[in-house]
């Protein structure tokens, strides 16, 4: 976030003739104003007092922060939001970052120039160090996503017990060979699946195969890339945990399309339990996450907020994740 070091250094003029434009002081030249508010207005900067006036000012419009609204999770999760808005007579803004970290920072300005009142950050970008100067402004709430440093509301799913339990149906069905599929590698929701995923691996004495490991795979499309892959191998797996319905649901096509027998050929697991798990065939094993309690929950948190106008310090509450067994891996598990 821009200083007014930043400011004075981008105008090429002192600190004292920056803080005497801000303040209205008489005797600055038309010259030196003009260079002080062109660099104010490039750096996106907002002296404290200002920021102090805004954050009081109220616009009844809350943010959330998704990558892609074309995701059925977060189609989901921003349905849910919008009506736990309405119901406490706020508006809800979806600002789709497409997992760019310069539209992040981007967004975060509505924040910063109060057309927003607070922002629920389904995902996130950039270092939280870049994200958190931004509570000068208003109060900011994870949701899905998480960060442990972070001294905000976190909602949250056990994501690494969604890694496990997806791992241990297919272990305990007989699978050594096993690929893995995630989407942004850097997400700390695919860190905590890819660790409960590899701890159900070595409860079993089986090696993670990072040549079986697939990342970056977020939608259909991305499946159908990731067979083709997987079948390229020498030596290939007979299951596969995804990070999403979506790259199940390609993959399962892609398969199909190669003549292979899911689950006889390849077993396949998915992740969200979304409508297209049921529709497609066979019908995907999933890992069912409670995404309308997780939304529920945050826009409750944010809301508090805004009431009480105090920002709540880091506290997490996170929900539980369940196994949902269908033909795309086809036995039934036991003794999990």
């Amino acid at each position: 976030m821009a200083t007014i070091e930043d400011v004075a250094k981008l105008a090429g003029l002192s600190r004292t003739t920056v803080s005497r434009v801000i303040n209205k002081h008489p005797y600055v030249s038309s010259a030196k104003k003009d260079l002080v508010l062109q660099a104010m207005e490039e750096l996106g900067y907002v002296p404290n007092s200002s920021a102090r006036s805004l954050r009081n000012q109220k616009t009844g419009v809350i943010a959330v922060f998704i990558p892609r609204v074309m995701n059925p999770f977060f189609s989901q999760l921003i349905e849910t939001l919008e009506i736990a808005a309405s119901l406490s007579h706020y508006q809800l803004l979806v600002c789709q970052t497409q997992y760019s970290a310069e539209k992040e920072l981007t967004y975060l300005q509505l924040l910063k120039v109060k057309q927003v009142d607070g922002v629920i950050l389904a995902s996130f970008e950039n270092e939280w160090s870049k994200i958190e100067p931004f509570l000068e402004y208003g109060p900011i709430v994870l949701c899905n996503e998480f960060e442990k440093n972070a001294r905000v509301p976190m909602v949250l799913l056990d994501q690494a017990y969604g890694g496990y339990i997806a791992a241990k149906h297919l272990l305990e069905n007989g699978h050594t060979a096993i690929a893995y599929c995630c989407g942004s590698y850097r997400s700390n929701v695919s860190k905590a699946r890819e660790a409960g995923f590899r701890k159900a691996l070595a409860e079993y004495g089986v090696p993670f195969q990072e040549e079986l490991a697939f990342r970056n795979a977020f939608q259909v499309e991305d499946g159908k890339r990731v067979f083709q892959q997987l079948a390229a191998k020498a030596k290939k797996p007979t299951a596969i945990f995804t990070g999403s319905d979506e790259v199940a649901a390609g993959l399962i096509a892609e398969a199909k399309r190669n003549h292979w027998v899911v689950p006889d050929d390849l077993a396949v697991i998915g992740f969200d339990n979304q409508i297209i798990t049921e529709l497609i065939e066979p019908r995907i094993t999933t890992v069912h996450q409670p995404v309308q309690d997780m939304a529920k929950k945050a826009m409750d948190i944010m809301v508090s907020q805004l009431a009480s106008k105090h920002s709540v310090k880091q506290e997490v509450h996170k929900f539980q994740l369940e196994l949902v067994i269908r033909e795309s891996t086809n036995k039934v598990l036991v003794n999990l």
